[in-house]
């Protein structure tokens, strides 16, 4: 993935950055972009191949990157992964929570739905963020800086049928911004919801068909599909000093799909 900057925040030169779900799709591109502003992107992955491969893109652009094994699902490897980075480099300032399961979840009505893959969505796509934001919250306390992202989506927006698992987890990410927002703000930690639109990326989702895209497409104000890039733009942003007055917001970004 190449990446060339179109606006440079010098603020992100050295800050390092964990990026959980970073080996692949959007959380690949948010990598790619933080290394190209000079931060320094942990692969928070659970996928080794796609986690280390990653790293390896980064480090053959010329940046540094650094791919952790990580399941956000369970808090001795989360703990394990920030002890890493800390060890590694003596401080954590950006986290974007950005690991889902979505995929390959099983689309049906939600009374049908497995106990077991219910559970499992949330483990990951909301506890699976505690976690995270537990673990690197003291080093940021520590520095009196720090950006968190948790990466929600728009289909709680739209309400859409048959994904009631995914849709409840992600419905958290706003909730525990705000809470989050009001209990760090005395350490200079700016906590914010990220909603990125429908993008197309390397990996395939069997349940949204190319007819599907393009009928999101003709629902949005600007008529194209979104890329990668343009949601990582916005990451970027949001992580800089730029942002420094944003906090406990939801930043929707998916060309006028829908409003909040």
């Amino acid at each position: 993935m190449n990446v060339t900057p179109t606006a440079h925040y010098p603020t992100l030169r050295g800050r390092v950055a964990i990026v959980t779900g970073g080996g692949q799709a959007l959380g690949r591109a948010y990598a790619h972009h933080l290394a190209a502003q000079g931060a320094v992107p942990v692969i928070a992955e659970f996928n080794e191949a796609a986690g280390t491969r990653v790293a390896k893109e980064i480090a053959d652009g010329g940046g540094a990157a650094l791919f952790v094994p990580t399941d956000v699902g369970s808090p001795g490897a989360v703990a394990a992964m920030a002890e890493t980075v800390l060890a590694r480099f003596g401080r954590i300032d950006i986290l974007v929570n950005n690991a889902a399961l979505f995929s390959k979840i099983t689309m049906k009505p939600f009374w049908e739905l497995p106990v077991e893959e219910w559970e499992r969505a949330m483990d990951v796509n909301v506890t699976g963020a505690f976690h995270c934001a537990r673990a690197v919250v003291p080093a940021m306390q520590k520095a009196g800086w720090g950006r968190i992202l948790n990466v929600a989506s728009g289909t709680p927006l739209l309400g859409l049928p048959n994904y009631l698992h995914y849709i409840t987890s992600k419905s958290a990410q706003f909730g525990m911004t705000r809470s989050m927002a009001r209990e760090l703000g005395p350490w200079n930690i700016t906590v914010n919801t990220f909603i990125p639109g429908v993008t197309k990326t390397e990996v395939e989702r069997p349940s949204v068909s190319e007819e599907k895209f393009k009928g999101y497409v003709a629902m949005q104000c600007l008529k194209r599909m979104s890329t990668p890039d343009d949601m990582a733009k916005v990451v970027t942003f949001l992580c800089s000093d730029e942002a420094a007055w944003i906090t406990g917001q939801t930043i929707l970004v998916d060309g006028g799909l829908n409003f909040v």
